[in-house]
């Protein structure tokens, strides 16, 4: 009877969703997991979407039998194919999905798809102070991401973790210990000195933890040969700085946009690299970017006056996971002149209403938002026009 009941309720829920233009495509409880965390997204050249999250098996934690899946959408997100698992790491953890379409890579014409993401053998406090290992892959699809290849582990050449057997150039200096992908897009520069470069921001903990999570700090990784070889960039030098996103900016720039985890100051860090990511020439609090210690995802939707224009979207509060907020720049970050709310609890309760988000560009005036929703209940899809 209860679930009888249970049943009825996600059925009233969906219904409700869908009359908002908000399209459920990932359901807790449905296709063999009880939670569905951490969205991720881009396009393909021929406009179908792929959607991406941590299928949670047993339960909502950040750490146990954890798949990552799929699902792809052939109508620009009004509908989505079934649910299909990607990576598989048996009772352990797989997560931080984070795609992107290789389009310079002539062996590949059409584009392939690169999936980074990690696996961990214990929980993050755990990992934090060494009992335990977390690691970097990645698998490619070449046909839309209907089929994948072998995983490959690329631990070794994006991560410092204290293995002196393993990679005797590592110290104890270099001790890193958790380490995640973004979360969110990866993303691959389409001009410049650095056209090609696919960078993936990520973010470690080094060392013993310290409080306010000071043991925490951002950095990414990029490959210039189509997944050959990676290359670490420099850590930021932001103690507490955490899950990122970058995006590209003009004059071969590119900025990565981090979450604050000492929460001493309830907004975004910025970092600035003219470099491809490579080093670091500045980095900063955007006060404008409220934030209550979440994720945010950023996106360069197109140009104006030789200028990149981004889009930025958070729980744009500074207490809960609430009022996921749309914000757009013609400056490259300078000014946030639009912004645009796109869903909130309408309410004083205290809960995670609207957490993580990934963005993708739909076509020059809209963009699509994969995000989560009512307490982890779903991962839902919208289209926001933001010219309008």
């Amino acid at each position: 009877m209860k679930k009888i009941v249970l049943t009825i309720l996600t059925l009233i829920q969906l219904q409700f969703l869908l009359a908002q233009n908000r399209i459920p495509v990932f359901v807790s409880g449905a296709d063999g997991h009880k939670s569905y965390r951490i969205p991720a997204i881009i396009n393909l050249p021929n406009g179908n979407l792929l959607a991406f999250c941590e299928g949670r098996v047993h339960g909502s934690g950040d750490f146990g039998d954890i798949n990552i899946v799929l699902k792809i959408s052939k109508d620009k997100g009004n509908t989505w194919e079934k649910l299909q698992t990607v990576v598989d790491a048996d009772s352990l953890q797989a997560g931080n999905p984070a795609p992107v379409i290789d389009l310079t890579d002539p062996a590949y014409q059409q584009g392939r798809i690169f999936l980074f993401y990690n696996t961990g053998n214990n929980s993050e406090g755990e990992v934090r102070k060494r009992n335990g290992l977390r690691e970097v892959w990645y698998k490619t699809s070449i046909d839309g991401g209907n089929t994948w290849s072998d995983a490959i582990n690329i631990t070794l050449q994006t991560h410092k973790p204290f293995q002196p057997q393993l990679n005797p150039a590592y110290s104890f200096k270099e001790d890193w210990r958790s380490y995640a992908n973004t979360p969110g897009h990866a993303m691959q520069f389409t001009a410049g000195e650095y056209k090609g470069r696919i960078f993936v921001a990520a973010n470690h903990s080094a060392g013993n933890p310290q409080k306010q999570f000071e043991d925490y700090a951002a950095h990414g990784f990029y490959t210039d040969d189509h997944g050959k070889t990676f290359h670490i960039s420099e850590t930021i030098q932001m103690p507490g700085s955490n899950e990122s996103m970058a995006t590209e900016l003009s004059n071969n720039k590119l900025m990565m946009n981090s979450r604050n985890q000492k929460a001493d100051i309830k907004a975004r860090i910025v970092s600035i690299s003219s470099d491809g990511g490579a080093t670091w020439e500045k980095s900063y609090f955007d006060t404008t970017l409220i934030d209550p210690v979440n994720q945010g995802s950023i996106l360069t939707i197109g140009k104006k006056n030789g200028k990149a224009i981004l889009a930025f979207c958070n729980a744009a509060d500074t207490k809960n996971r609430d009022n996921l907020t749309l914000r757009i720049s013609f400056d490259e970050g300078k000014n946030w002149k639009k912004n645009i709310p796109i869903d909130k609890s309408g309410d004083d309760k205290e809960k995670d209403f609207t957490a993580y988000s990934d963005m993708v560009k739909i076509s020059n005036n809209k963009i699509g938002i994969l995000y989560e929703r009512d307490e982890y209940a779903a991962i839902v899809f919208t289209v926001i026009d933001w010219k309008k």
